[in-house]
């Protein structure tokens, strides 16, 4: 028993001596490096993950007033999406903007332009003309509608025959009404408790004005109109597309006519879009229709209403007086 306790104390004792001896080997190890190598492929790769996003910009300079061409576009890659940016260039093409983009430059919505002007067609332009109950069908009217304008042209009280109302102008665009427009045209619906709605509440403020789309060469018809007559709107449906034939009636002359031709040069043509608009209308030739036989019974009219004429010992041209009626308006015009 003695001897196997002394044999168990020497392995023990041997056991020690060994474990002294590793732990001895272990200290005398160098130290592992610190964990700063380990820590840097994490910071690269971080900065590598930045988000980007598609951008539409600019590829070349675009000046304003012009249309986007697609080869003036490109799509980038950029670490920021600024409001009102475009991933796709398709929607831009043939918008316009209203102010020069230089190169690189992200295409916003708020750099091109919108609003009513981009409503109207080529050739047209957009006019004003004011407004009433009665003469927007009992206000009726509303942006989109198509309807025909009337003028009537009153005479003096003596001369009650020589009124006249005829259709001025077929089949016009209307644009906006009052405060409603075709690009920001208000809900239909009401709300769930009966309330109005804001295109009601916009119906039952009283319309001042009227903006119809009109071909610039008629524009003189209208500006004329509403100056020597009254105008009326007529609704029409949309599906109504008759038009009255041009060619039944003598064309207007200009107030301002083009140079004679020249011997051996061929005769002008008539005077369309922007010229005729340049040449503008008399209003004399609104009422009379620009014939010989009206103007000579203008003429008559003028002379038949006038009470005197003006003397010339002051010195000045003797001429006629014609009163205008407008409304509640009187006008007295000298010849």
């Amino acid at each position: 028993m003695i001897h196997l306790t002394k044999i168990i104390a020497a392995i023990l004792v041997l056991l020690a001596i060994a474990l002294g001896g590793y732990a001895w080997i272990l200290s005398r190890q160098p130290a592992p490096p610190p964990p700063v190598a380990a820590t840097a492929p994490t910071t690269s790769s971080s900065k590598a993950q930045v988000p980007t996003f598609a951008v539409v910009v600019t590829a070349k300079p675009v000046a304003a007033g012009h249309a986007i061409t697609a080869d003036a576009l490109r799509v980038e890659q950029l670490p920021i999406n600024p409001s009102g940016a475009f991933k796709d260039s398709a929607p831009l093409v043939g918008r316009v903007p209203v102010f020069d983009l230089g190169e690189g430059t992200p295409v916003l919505e708020g750099q091109l332009a919108s609003g009513l002007a981009m409503r109207v067609e080529e050739g047209e332009r957009a006019i004003a003309i004011k407004a009433d109950e009665i003469m927007g069908v009992g206000n009726k009217v509303q942006p989109g509608d198509f309807v025909d304008v009337f003028v009537i042209l009153k005479s003096d009280g003596k001369d009650v025959d020589r009124s006249q109302a005829r259709l001025l102008l077929p089949r016009k665009r209307v644009l906006a009404f009052g405060s409603a427009s075709v690009d920001s045209l208000p809900s239909k619906a009401v709300d769930g408790n009966g309330n109005p709605t804001a295109q009601q509440q916009q119906r039952n403020d009283l319309p001042r004005t009227a903006v119809l789309a009109v071909p610039v060469a008629d524009i003189n018809r209208l500006t004329l109109g509403e100056s020597a007559g009254r105008l009326l709107l007529a609704l029409r449906n949309p599906l109504d597309t008759t038009l009255p034939d041009p060619a039944l009636l003598a064309a207007l002359p200009a107030a301002l006519q083009p140079p004679p031709s020249k011997r051996g040069e061929l005769a002008r043509p008539p005077l369309e879009g922007l010229d005729s608009a340049q040449a503008g209308l008399t209003t004399v030739d609104l009422v009379t229709g620009g014939t010989v036989a009206g103007r000579r019974a203008a003429a008559e009219n003028r002379i038949n209403t006038t009470p005197a004429p003006r003397s010339s010992g002051s010195g000045a041209r003797a001429g006629f007086e014609v009163e205008m009626i407008r409304g509640d308006k009187s006008e007295t015009l000298r010849y």
